[in-house]
């Protein structure tokens, strides 16, 4: 393997790797907007922690 498909694999799996990241962010993100609905549509702030998977205190904070 010559050394510019090696940088090019090491630059596809970085690229991955980003692309992973940057997918749970946008579910984390997407996951407090729903808490905040919920928060907002008067669901009691330790059923949206356990049903989002979140902490109280996460919760709590979305305002």
């Amino acid at each position: 393997m010559s050394i510019i498909e090696i940088v090019k694999k090491q630059e596809r799996q970085q690229g991955r790797q980003q692309g992973r990241l940057e997918e749970r962010a946008k579910a984390e993100a997407e996951k407090l907007e729903s808490a905040l609905n919920f928060k907002k549509m008067g669901v009691r702030v330790e059923d949206i922690a356990k049903g989002l998977g979140l902490t109280v205190e996460q919760v709590e904070k979305l305002k």
